[in-house]
């Protein structure tokens, strides 16, 4: 069973909680990183809190949730080994993992609706990073331009 990390700020907490509960429903182990309320909350804090995790986890993935889903895709990226894509479609949401080896999901909850975030959702976690030497290559090669080292991973 997947482990998929979740977080959001005040205004994707409804969002964040209803897709938590589709996420359980569908088998994955859900692990909730905040906010836990609608008062309002930074979304730097979330994210910092969501990819210091997920390095402990690097065959998790994770779902920040924000306004527009832009400043927790901007706040995420800040730490190394972590590859986050903004998405508001499935298919965005597929080439991101396949393509760039996605660890990260950023939504929108202002721009996407449950029903939409659903699918988005669903098609990150069920699309694989390809094997693809040019994809491979070029996710290393964005390691390496931040200075670090790709997570490990037994997928």
């Amino acid at each position: 069973m997947r482990t998929v990390l979740i977080g959001s700020d005040h205004a994707g907490y409804a969002l964040k909680e209803a897709l938590k509960a589709f996420l359980q429903e569908q088998g994955y182990r859900v692990e909730d990183v905040g906010v836990h309320s609608d008062s309002p909350a930074d979304y730097p804090d979330v994210a910092h809190a969501l990819t210091a995790r997920l390095q402990e986890l690097p065959d998790a993935l994770g779902v920040l949730i924000c306004g527009t889903g832009i400043g927790m895709c901007i706040a995420a990226n800040k730490r190394r080994g972590i590859r986050a894509a903004h998405a508001s479609d499935p298919v965005s949401a597929s080439l991101a993992r396949a393509h760039n080896d996605a660890n990260v999901l950023c939504l929108g909850a202002r721009i996407v609706g449950e029903e939409l975030a659903k699918g988005i959702v669903s098609a990150f976690l069920q699309t694989p990073f390809s094997a693809e030497p040019r994809h491979q290559r070029r996710v290393a090669k964005l390691e390496l331009s931040a200075g670090g080292e790709p997570l490990s991973r037994t997928e």
